[in-house]
């Protein structure tokens, strides 16, 4: 009896891990990529995230800073000839130290400026380990990973090895160049959070 309740509560266990993670297909024009969100860990990351992606916000924006050997960044600039800034919704708290969650290769991040509790809609995904963006590395609070890649992390490389250089884009306070831009757009299509698997 005592076996059968145990296999029960491991059963119970893993359907409870099997659905509870959200994750968000991103559609490139170098491929799909899915993330997991960690909504345990990470929530108000999560949530923020979430929110940009079902108001469209991804769909049809680039990834405007690309350096191999360390991250792809995106969720900031639109797909036009000079790329522009969109305005983001209101800065969350940086939850950095209170995850846990390091900046491993194929973990999805936040990016942010130097305050730690700037973030937005930017984030980026680490092409490499990055221990030195987790807190207590470059600073104090580190930057707030919330989920990973699941699959199309050969997206990721295709994608972190394309050619960058210095390119005009157009930010809110102006236009200016930006360095390691990609001289040819990669581009996210659309942001589609993944329907859950019934049970």
């Amino acid at each position: 009896m005592k076996l059968k309740i145990i296999a029960i509560f491991y059963i119970f266990l893993s359907t409870l891990s099997y659905a509870e993670n959200p994750k968000v297909l991103l559609e490139t024009n170098h491929g799909d990529i899915t993330i997991e969100l960690n909504e345990e860990k990470a929530p108000i990351t999560v949530k923020n995230f979430i929110s940009y992606v079902e108001k469209k916000f991804y769909d049809n924006t680039i990834f405007h800073r690309i350096i191999d050997g360390f991250m792809i960044q995106g969720g900031g600039f639109s797909n036009e000839e000079m790329p522009a800034q969109k305005k983001p919704d209101d800065p969350i708290k940086n939850e950095g130290k209170k995850s846990g969650l390091s900046n491993i290769r194929g973990s999805i991040a936040m990016a942010r400026t130097n305050d730690p509790h700037s973030a937005t809609s930017q984030f980026f995904i680490n092409v490499v380990d990055n221990k030195n963006l987790d807190p207590g590395g470059f600073s104090a609070d580190g930057y707030a990973v919330f989920g990973k890649v699941t699959k199309g992390m050969d997206v990721v490389d295709k994608i972190k090895s394309v050619k960058t250089g210095s390119t005009p884009l157009k930010t809110l306070r102006g236009v200016g160049a930006m360095r390691d831009v990609p001289v040819k757009k990669v581009i996210i299509k659309s942001a589609k959070l993944l329907k859950k698997k019934s049970n």
